[in-house]
């Protein structure tokens, strides 16, 4: 065998081993808040960094990623598809584990001066819903701790909650609700795990 061919083949073994650190895929139990900051450390500091940085908790934090993304970091929206074959391009720009918008993640950007952030990367996108989140509740005098409500402004915008659109969407007040149920289950988990270093 020639060693070209030989490097070659390692270099392709080495490809396929690849990816180690999860990029690109779900933790293994996403019902359990301890399990998934367990399972995934750089979860937990992203998340506390955002809470000190913005107020957001935790788990208010983990029941919107979760919802948005399914901690999947290059999550991203189905195509749309002419006549059931031709695909259309995708049903929106949202990207990454907060799903948030071009537009949106740009303002995000230049108002905190964060020209680098990828919304693949797990504390730039609990960054970026902290900083929402806190507008939200600056701007429209929602909690932080409704994830409720905080899910519904995330998802509507900030002019759509304050008209409040998502009244002609039962849908999203089912799904809004999911994520205010989700949020309460982390809160309880994490109160149970916080002092095994999670």
């Amino acid at each position: 065998m020639s060693r070209t061919l030989r490097a070659f083949m390692v270099l392709l073994l080495l490809a396929s081993c690849g990816g180690g650190s999860g990029y690109g895929t779900a933790p293994r139990n996403l019902d359990n808040a301890c399990a998934i900051l367990g399972e995934r450390p750089e979860y937990a500091r992203a998340f506390r960094a955002a809470e000190r940085r913005w107020g957001v908790p935790v788990h208010v934090q983990m029941a919107t990623i979760y919802q948005e993304s399914k901690f999947i970091s290059d999550a991203r929206t189905p195509f749309r598809f002419s006549l059931g074959v031709i695909p259309m391009g995708r049903q929106s720009s949202a990207y990454g584990y907060s799903q948030a918008l071009d537009g949106t993640w740009d303002e995000y950007k230049r108002d905190n001066n964060r020209f680098a952030a990828r919304r693949s990367d797990i504390h730039d996108a609990a960054d970026f819903i902290g900083w929402y989140m806190a507008k939200s509740s600056e701007r429209l005098g929602i909690s932080m701790g409704d994830a409720r409500s905080q899910y519904l402004a995330y998802h509507e915008g900030r002019t759509g909650f304050s008209r409040g659109s998502y009244n002609g969407k039962p849908w999203l007040l089912r799904v809004a609700g999911e994520v205010g149920a989700r949020s309460t289950t982390y809160q309880s988990q994490l109160s149970q795990c916080r002092g095994r270093r999670v």
